[in-house]
C-alpha cells in the first residue's frame, strides 16, 4: 500500500461537526482533508434536513400570516400547488450557503475531497473517487461526522414516492390532500404541523399517548392543540397492523385500534440511525452501539487513540449546535489545548409550529431533585402586548426556580419565537442568576422577551404568599406587630 498524501487531520463528513473539526484544526496549524460523499459541503443538516424543512416552514408562517388577515388579503392557495413553489427561495439560499462554506474551507487551507472514505487502519484512510479512482491519504488524527440516514423499518415499504421518509419528503411535486405519518418525535411532529398549516389533512399516529414525550408536557399539549385546531389529527398509544400502498392513489394503514387511515401519501418518522456501516470500523475493533452509533467517550475520543466520532454518529442530542461544539472539543482534545468549561446546559429547540424549546430541569427533574421546594411561574402569550400584536396568543413560557433561592432551575417556552427566546433563560441559568433579575433590569417593550417578566412576578408572588404561610412567618408579624402597637 503506497501513501498518495499526508495529513495531520482527517475529517469524514463535511456536515455542522465536521466543518468545526476541520476548520478548527486548520486554525491550529494542522494539515488538513475534509472528505464528503455529497456533491456539495453541508451534509444532511444542509441538504435533506434543518435548511429545506425550515424553508418550508418558512413559506408555512407567511401563508398563516396572509390568512390571518384576511380581511386585508384574499388569499387562497392554487389547486395543485407544486411544493417546488412553496420552497423557490431554497435552491438560493443552498447555493449561498455552500459556496460560501467550499471558499472559506479552501481559505483555510484545507484540502477538500469529494468521494468515499474508508478506514484501513488508525493512519490510514482509503479515498474512493466517483470517477472510481482510489488512494491511500495518511494521518495522525482522524473525525468521523458522517451524520444519520432515516430509520426505515422491515416491514413498510418506503418507495419514496407514495410512502417517503424524511429525506424524500420534500421530493413531492404537488401538495398532496392527506398525509399520515408515523411516529412522534421532533420529525414527525415538525412536518405534521406545517403540512396541516398548507391545508393537508394529516393524521399522525404513535405509540406514545401525545408526540414529544421528552418536552415538558405543557407545551406539548399547546402544541397539540394548535395542530388539531388546523386541522391536524394525533391518534396516541397505537400500533400499525399494516402499511401498503395500494396500487392506484391511497396508503392505507390499518392500526391495532381498528382504525383505518387512508392518504395520498405517507410520511414515515421513526427515528434515525447513523451512517457507518460502510466506514470499515470493524479494521479497528470499534463496536457500534444502538442504531449503529459510535461510542465515544465525554473528549469524543472512540476506544481507538486518536480516532474521534462527533454529531449524529454518535447519538442524541443530534442538534447541529451540539455538533459544531463536539468537533470543536475534539480537535483540542487530540492537541491537548483547553476547550474551556465543558457545556452542562443545552438548549433544544424544535422548529414546529408552533415552536417549542427548553433549557434546564423539567418540572418532573426539579420535583425528583428538590421535591416540593420548586415554584412554578408562568406566561401566557395572550398577556404578552407583542404577542397580541403578532396573532401569537396561544403560547406559554414557563420558569421553574427553587423556593428557597429563587435561582432558576428550568425554562420552557412554546410560541412562534421560541428557539430564540430560550436563550435569555439559558443565559440566567449559565450565571447562576435568581429570576428577579427580570424584574430588576429593564427589557424592550413591546417584546416577547415580555413573557419572562411576566412569568417571574408571578414567581414572586407565589414566594411571598408562601412565605407569609409560614409559622415562623407568622410569628415574625405578630412581634412587629406588638412593637408598633
Amino acid at each position: 500500500m503506497n501513501i498518495d498524501e499526508e495529513f495531520d487531520l482527517i475529517v469524514i463528513g463535511s456536515g455542522p461537526g465536521g466543518q468545526k473539526a476541520a476548520i478548527q484544526g486548520a486554525n491550529a496549524g494542522l494539515k488538513v482533508a475534509l472528505i464528503e460523499r455529497e456533491h456539495k459541503v453541508g451534509g444532511t443538516c444542509v441538504h435533506h434536513g434543518t435548511i429545506p424543512s425550515k424553508t418550508l416552514r418558512e413559506a408555512a408562517l407567511t401563508i398563516t400570516t396572509l390568512r390571518r388577515n384576511a380581511d386585508v388579503f384574499d388569499f387562497k392557495l392554487k389547486d395543485n400547488m407544486e411544493v417546488s413553489t412553496l420552497m423557490k427561495r431554497l435552491d438560493s439560499v443552498l447555493g449561498s450557503y455552500t459556496d460560501f462554506m467550499a471558499e472559506y474551507i479552501a481559505s483555510q487551507g484545507i484540502s477538500y475531497f469529494h468521494g468515499r472514505a474508508a478506514i484501513v487502519d488508525k493512519n490510514t484512510i482509503s479515498l474512493t473517487t466517483l470517477k472510481g479512482s482510489s488512494s491511500f491519504l495518511s494521518t495522525k488524527y482522524i473525525v468521523i461526522a458522517t451524520g444519520s440516514k432515516p430509520r426505515t423499518p422491515p416491514d413498510i415499504d418506503v418507495d419514496h414516492e407514495n410512502i417517503l421518509d424524511s429525506d424524500s419528503i420534500l421530493s413531492m411535486i404537488y401538495l398532496p390532500r392527506s398525509l399520515t405519518v408515523v411516529g412522534g418525535g421532533v420529525i414527525a411532529s415538525e412536518y405534521a404541523s406545517i403540512f396541516s398549516l398548507l391545508g393537508v389533512k394529516v393524521t399522525m399516529f404513535d405509540r406514545t399517548p401525545r408526540p414529544l414525550m421528552f418536552m415538558e408536557p405543557e407545551c406539548t399539549e399547546k402544541f397539540l392543540n394548535h395542530f388539531t385546531t388546523h386541522g391536524g389529527e394525533y391518534i396516541g398509544e397505537t400500533k400499525y397492523e399494516s402499511i401498503k400502498w395500494d396500487s392506484v392513489s391511497q396508503v392505507v394503514t390499518k392500526l391495532d385500534n381498528g382504525t383505518e387511515i387512508s392518504s395520498d401519501k405517507m410520511l414515515v418518522a421513526q427515528g434515525r440511525i447513523a451512517n457507518t456501516e460502510t466506514l470499515g470500523l470493524e479494521n479497528l475493533g470499534i463496536e457500534l452501539g444502538r442504531n449503529g452509533t459510535i461510542p465515544v467517550d465525554e473528549n469524543y475520543q472512540t476506544s481507538v487513540k486518536g480516532v474521534y466520532a462527533v454529531g449524529d454518529v454518535i447519538g442524541p442530542p443530534s442538534l447541529a449546535s451540539v455538533s459544531m461544539e463536539q468537533g470543536r472539543r475534539a480537535i483540542c482534545h487530540a492537541l491537548g489545548t483547553n476547550p474551556g468549561s465543558k457545556f452542562e446546559l443545552v438548549p433544544i429547540g424544535i422548529y414546529a409550529v408552533p415552536e417549542l424549546s427548553s433549557v434546564g430541569l423539567s418540572e418532573e427533574q426539579a420535583r425528583e431533585i428538590h421535591g416540593d421546594n420548586i415554584i412554578i411561574g408562568r406566561a401566557s402569550f395572550d398577556e404578552v402586548a407583542r404577542g397580541q400584536i403578532a396573532g401569537i396568543k396561544d403560547g406559554l413560557l414557563k420558569l421553574i426556580v427553587d423556593s428557597k433561592t429563587l435561582k432558576i432551575l428550568g425554562v420552557h417556552v412554546v410560541a412562534e419565537g421560541a428557539t430564540d427566546l430560550i436563550h435569555v433563560g439559558e443565559m440566567a441559568i449559565l450565571n447562576n442568576n435568581d429570576v428577579r433579575v427580570f424584574l430588576e433590569n429593564v427589557m424592550n417593550f413591546p417584546t416577547l422577551g415580555e413573557a419572562y417578566r411576566i412569568a417571574a412576578l408571578n414567581i414572586v408572588t407565589k414566594h411571598a404568599e408562601r412565605s407569609a404561610r409560614k409559622p415562623e412567618s407568622r410569628i415574625q408579624n405578630l412581634l412587629e406587630q406588638a412593637e408598633l402597637n
